[in-house]
């Protein structure tokens, strides 16, 4: 089992820095409860999961394909826009006043799909994950380990976003709906903000 372990402290470690996954967690997490929150974090680790699958077994099609420059200029753009997207919509809402259940069964799929598709639009995470696998000295043909580490690289991340939603959960009750709703408008900026220079910083290869 010490792949698996392996593989779960890589998951955590990737997971845990606070970039627009994590903002958009934490503030979902605060206006509409834990359930949102953690299904939120869910849709990021089963992309961390793909991209550890695709790093462990050496899928070099699928890797080749993701680093070609055309590619990974469409998926920043598209990455790009659909976080402007998220933060002008987040800028505009107001706090739900909805009990957590009711709130979470209505947004749980676009949750969970808009931080999937949010995490697998970050080209450098396969490079990222691609060099972690490089230092694992994992063996060619060695299924069962490569296996047990890619679900080690889920675990681990998981357990990251239920740490995170769990623990700003214990907040929620104590916040009032004006300061939500400051929390929406702050949230919302920076994710436009992180989305318009992730499009800013695509202009010079577009010339």
């Amino acid at each position: 089992m010490d792949g698996f372990f392996r593989g779960a402290l890589i998951g955590f470690s990737i997971a845990a820095p606070v970039g627009q996954i994590g903002i958009l967690c934490i503030r979902r997490t605060l206006a509409e409860g834990r359930v949102v929150g953690l299904v939120s974090g869910a849709g990021a680790a089963t992309a961390d999961l793909f991209y550890g699958f695709v790093a462990a077994f050496g899928i070099t099609l699928i890797s080749g394909f993701i680093q070609h420059p055309v590619v990974q200029v469409l998926v920043k753009l598209f990455g790009g826009l659909f976080l402007c997207y998220l933060g002008y919509t987040i800028f505009r809402s107001t706090p739900a006043e909805n009990s957590t259940s009711e709130v979470a069964t209505r947004n749980l799929a676009g949750a969970y799909v808009s931080t999937f598709a949010l995490t697998i639009t970050n080209p450098a995470t396969i490079v990222l994950y691609s060099s972690v696998f490089a230092t694992l000295s994992v063996t060619q043909g060695d299924y069962w380990l490569a296996a047990l580490i890619v679900l080690g690289v889920f675990s681990g991340s998981m357990l990251w976003w239920v740490i995170l939603s769990f623990g700003v959960g214990f907040l929620r009750t104590r916040l009032t709906p004006q300061l939500l709703r400051w929390i929406n408008m702050a949230s919302g900026l920076v994710l436009v903000g992180i989305g318009l220079l992730a499009l800013i910083n695509l202009i010079p290869k577009a010339a």
